[in-house]
């Protein structure tokens, strides 16, 4: 599976994105430190059967940053500005990490602009531990502390270095702009609990995925979102972690075609 670089387009309000193909409109939205690029697998099948727009998170890729500590609410108002200038009424939306935060709050905030929702190594509800673990990184990279390797071991585990994934994602960390990382990482941070009273509300049909061995994404939050949603399903990617849609990008389409076909 190769990651092409992908020439970019940018909306009125700077918001960088690729589109291709023909059909109904599926928007893919990345993780904190990655890229559009991050969804080619997916772009490359789904562009077969849909019209598939993969957008930049603010100050990354070729988008323009967001108001510096920006939370996750202001990500949501320029996920559904992106929409606004795109004239995508009603689309079907598929986060991965930060971005399927951002598609939850958008099916929360904006459900008749979304048709089906899907979040992929999504975070919900973090137990203490783990939200102190991920605030106290938040204060690092806020103050400048950046390590881009830290988070490869979580992502994809012992003896993945040589993979293509691991190789894109390590380059596309050390090249990210601290600023527009830390403010989406603060967003991220503080966003397992933003939206997370209201999925019994969301009544489009909704996809949580996870891998198996994804120590922040659990499989246990993906349950407990799909159990959450009226019309949720969950599924787990054994043996994958974080960065599932890179490393079993075949299952994750497999998912996300399932998804694509459910009735609204």
């Amino acid at each position: 599976m190769t990651f092409p670089t992908r020439p970019r387009s940018s909306t009125a309000h700077g918001a960088a994105y690729v589109d291709a193909g023909e059909g109904e409109p599926v928007v893919l939205v990345h993780g904190v430190g990655l890229r559009l690029e991050a969804w080619a697998p997916q772009i490359e099948s789904l562009a077969a059967t849909q019209r598939v727009i993969a957008v930049d998170l603010p100050g990354h890729g070729a988008s323009s940053p967001i108001g510096q500590g920006s939370g996750l609410a202001a990500f949501v108002d320029w996920f559904v500005a992106a929409l606004d200038d795109l004239d995508l009424d009603s689309v079907n939306v598929a986060g991965h990490s930060m971005g399927a935060l951002i598609a939850g709050g958008c099916a929360v905030m904006a459900p008749e602009r979304v048709r089906r929702v899907a979040l992929l190594n999504a975070v919900h509800r973090r137990d203490h531990a783990a939200s102190s673990a991920v605030r106290a990184r938040a204060a690092e990279i806020a103050a400048g502390k950046l390590d881009p390797i830290a988070p490869l071991l979580r992502w994809f585990g012992n003896d993945c270095e040589a993979s293509e994934p691991y190789r894109l994602v390590k380059a596309w960390l050390a090249a990210v702009d601290i600023e527009a990382y830390a403010t989406a990482y603060g967003a991220f941070a503080e966003g397992d609990v933003l939206y997370a009273d209201f999925w019994p509300q969301v009544t489009c049909p909704a996809l949580f995925l996870t891998g198996e061995l994804d120590p922040n994404s659990t499989p246990q939050m993906t349950l407990d979102l799909a159990a959450a949603s009226p019309h949720g399903e969950a599924c787990i990617i054994a043996d994958h972690r974080h960065m599932v849609n890179m490393t079993a990008p075949d299952e994750v389409t497999a998912a996300l075609r399932h998804w694509l076909t459910r009735k609204v």
